[in-house]
C-alpha cells in the first residue's frame, strides 16, 4: 500500500517539500490503467512505489520474510532550471530479511537523485535501479537484485495469476474526499526462485510472493496519523489485500480492501467492511515504540488471526524516507489452522506521517 501501501515518502525531504511550487496530477476515479506503460513510472505524480513481499524457504524447509522497496518522489522544487544536478526525481529502496533465527530484521537501504547513469526509473515498464539494486520487469517475469550491507538478494518473480486492481478499477480510495486516492494494482501469489546470500554463502530458496505497484499526489489526509495495511497469499489460491487508516486517536479514519477467490471472483470492500482488532503488541528496545504485532481481521465474512513470524520486524529507514515502521511476514491463520501468508505493514505508531 503507501505499500503497500506506503505513503512513507510522506516524511521525506521536508525542507524540499516546503518550498514545492509545481502542481501535481490528481487520482481520477473512472481513469483506466493502460498495461504494459503502467507498469513503469509515472513522474508526473507526487509518490510511487513498487512493493515486493515474500515468504521464501530453503531446501531445510526453514522461512524467511524477503521484502523489496522502489520509492520515487517528485520533489516538485526547480524543475524549470538547467541543471543537471536539480533534484527533479529522488529515487529510494529498502531491502529486508526477516528471519527467525536471527529474531530481528536485516536490512539495508539507498536513496539518489535521478540521472547520471546511476539512478533511473523507466515509464513506460517496470525498470527501475539505483547503482546496484534492480527491479526489471520482462513479460510476465520480475528479477530483483540486491547487495546490501549484511546480504545479498538475487531473485526471480514469476506471474502465477492475473493483476488485482485495487478499489475502483484500480483507483483506491484512502478517504472520505476523492483526492484521497491512489493508483493501485497488486499481484499476488509471484513464484519466487533465486538465492540469498549471506555470510559468505549462497543458498537457494523458493516460495511465494505479493507485489504493489501505487502512485498518488495527495493521499494521506491531515486527520490521519498512519495505517496497517496487510497482503495474504491464501492457500486455496485466494488473495486478501486489507488496510486501515487511523486518526489521531487511534479510532479507524478510513479502510478498505480486496478479496479474490480461488476461481478469480473478486470482491472490493467499504470502509464500514474492513476492521483490525490488536491481540498481542511489541515495544521496539530501539526506538521505544510500540506496535500491535498480532490481529484479529474481519473483511466481510472472512475472519482470520494474524501472527508475526517474529516479533521485531521494526524497519528504521531514517537515512533515506525518513521514518520508522514495522514492516513484517505474519501467517493467516483460522479455525487454529494455517490458511496462508503474507506481510502486515504498521506506520504512524512513532511519529504521525505528513505528505
Amino acid at each position: 500500500m503507501n505499500r503497500r501501501t506506503l505513503l512513507l515518502l510522506a516524511c521525506a525531504w521536508p525542507s524540499l517539500r516546503a518550498h514545492a511550487q509545481s502542481k501535481y496530477p490528481p487520482v481520477v476515479e473512472g481513469s483506466a490503467l493502460r498495461f504494459p506503460r503502467d507498469h513503469g513510472a509515472h513522474p508526473t505524480f507526487r509518490t510511487e512505489w513498487w512493493y515486493l513481499t515474500g515468504t521464501l524457504r530453503d531446501a531445510a524447509r526453514r522461512e524467511l520474510g524477503v521484502q523489496i522497496t522502489f520509492f520515487r518522489s517528485r520533489p516538485g522544487v526547480a524543475e524549470g532550471g538547467t541543471s543537471a544536478f536539480a533534484p527533479r526525481q529522488l529515487l529510494f529502496a529498502h531491502a529486508a530479511i526477516a528471519d527467525p533465527r536471527v529474531a530481528r530484521l536485516q536490512h539495508d537501504q539507498r536513496a539518489l537523485r535521478a540521472g547520471f547513469g546511476l539512478a533511473e526509473a523507466s515509464d513506460t515498464t517496470t525498470d527501475v535501479r539505483l547503482d546496484d539494486w534492480s527491479l526489471k520487469l520482462d513479460g510476465e517475469k520480475y528479477t530483483a537484485s540486491v547487495t546490501a550491507r549484511d546480504f545479498a538478494l538475487r531473485l526471480t518473480y514469476d506471474a502465477t495469476q492475473s493483476l488485482v486492481l485495487q478499489g475502483a478499477g484500480g483507483v483506491s480510495r484512502k478517504g472520505p474526499s476523492p483526492a484521497q486516492a491512489s493508483y493501485y494494482y497488486s499481484r499476488p501469489h509471484l513464484a519466487v526462485s533465486g538465492s540469498v546470500q549471506r555470510n559468505g554463502r549462497d543458498i537457494t530458496v523458493s516460495g511465494d510472493a505479493w507485489l504493489d505497484h501505487e502512485w498518488s499526489s495527495e493521499y494521506l489526509a491531515p486527520e490521519a496519523r498512519g495505517w496497517d495495511w496487510i497482503g495474504l497469499n491464501l492457500d486455496d489460491g485466494g488473495a486478501l489485500m486489507a488496510f486501515r487508516i487511523r486518526d489521531h486517536h487511534g479510532g479507524v479514519y478510513w479502510a478498505g480492501g480486496s478479496y479474490r477467490d480461488a476461481r478469480g471472483r473478486l470482491r472490493t470492500f467499504a470502509s464500514s467492511d474492513v476492521a483490525f482488532t490488536p491481540l498481542a503488541r511489541w515495544t521496539s528496545p530501539r526506538t521505544g515504540i510500540d506496535y500491535p504485532i498480532a490481529f484479529r481481521i474481519t473483511a466481510g465474512d472472512i475472519d482470520l488471526t494474524l501472527e508475526p513470524l517474529m516479533a521485531d520486524q521494526e524497519l528504521d529507514s531514517r537515512a533515506s524516507v525518513g521514518t520508522v515502521y514495522w514492516e513484517g511476514a505474519v501467517r493467516a491463520l483460522a479455525e487454529g489452522g494455517a490458511i496462508g501468508h503474507g506481510y502486515l505493514e504498521l506506520t504512524g505508531y512513532g511519529a504521525a506521517l505528513r505528505i
